[in-house]
C-alpha cells in the first residue's frame, strides 16, 4: 500500500497542497494532521500510521519537515519505517529514501537543517514581539472593565451590593466581578 502524511503546524493553515501532490503521486490512503512536527510524540495519526507499516508499503511526503524537524526524530522514524520492511519517500527531496544506502545520513543532515529553521521561527517570533511590545502592543485578551468601571465595582462592592446584581449591571460574570480588586 501507498501512504501519504501531510500535516501543517496549525489549524488555520492548508491541507490542499500536500493533498493535491500525494494524490497525483498515487497515494492510496492519505493520513494529515494540523499538528506542530516539533515532535513525533504530539502527532497521534502519524504514530498510527507508522505502527501499521507492513513490508513492502511506502509512505510518502513532500518534504522532510513534514515528518520531522528535528535531525534525530528523522532518523529514528527511518529507521522505524525501514525496521516495518516499508520504505518513505519524499517527493520534494528524492534523496532521501530508504531505498538508497545513504538515507539516513542525509535525512541527518536534512532534519539538522529543519531543526535550524525552526530555531529560527521561534527566535523571529520572540523577536517580534520583543518589539511589538516597545511599541506599546498589548498581548492578550482585552480587560472586560474599564479602569473606571473597575473603581466602580469596587465601591458596589464595599456598600455591600451582590455580586449577580454588580455582575448583571456591567453585562459580565459574576466571576469577573470577584477578580476585580484595588
Amino acid at each position: 500500500m501507498i501512504y501519504g502524511y501531510a500535516r501543517v503546524s496549525t489549524k488555520k493553515q492548508d491541507l490542499a497542497y500536500q493533498l493535491d501532490r500525494l494524490r497525483k503521486a498515487g497515494c492510496e490512503r492519505i493520513i494529515y494532521e494540523k499538528k506542530s512536527g516539533k515532535d513525533t510524540k504530539g502527532r497521534p495519526e502519524f504514530l498510527r500510521l507508522l505502527a501499521g507499516l507492513e513490508p513492502g508499503d511506502v509512505l510518502l511526503a513532500t518534504e522532510s519537515d513534514r515528518v520531522a524537524r528535528d535531525p534525530l526524530d528523522l532518523v529514528l522514524i527511518l529507521r522505524e519505517v525501514e525496521s516495518a520492511g516499508a520504505q518513505l519517500r519524499l517527493l520534494d527531496e528524492p534523496y532521501i529514501d530508504t531505498a538508497f544506502d545513504f538515507a539516513d545520513v542525509i535525512a541527518y543532515f536534512r532534519g539538522w537543517v529543519g531543526r535550524m529553521q525552526r530555531l529560527r521561527i521561534l527566535a523571529n517570533t520572540a523577536n517580534g514581539r520583543a518589539m511589538a511590545k516597545a511599541r506599546g502592543v498589548k498581548f492578550g485578551r482585552k480587560p472586560k472593565l474599564t479602569p473606571r468601571q473597575k473603581a466602580q465595582v469596587m465601591e458596589r462592592k464595599a456598600r455591600g451590593e451582590p455580586y449577580a446584581r454588580i455582575a448583571r449591571a456591567f453585562g459580565v460574570s459574576e466571576s469577573t466581578i470577584l477578580r476585580v480588586r484595588s
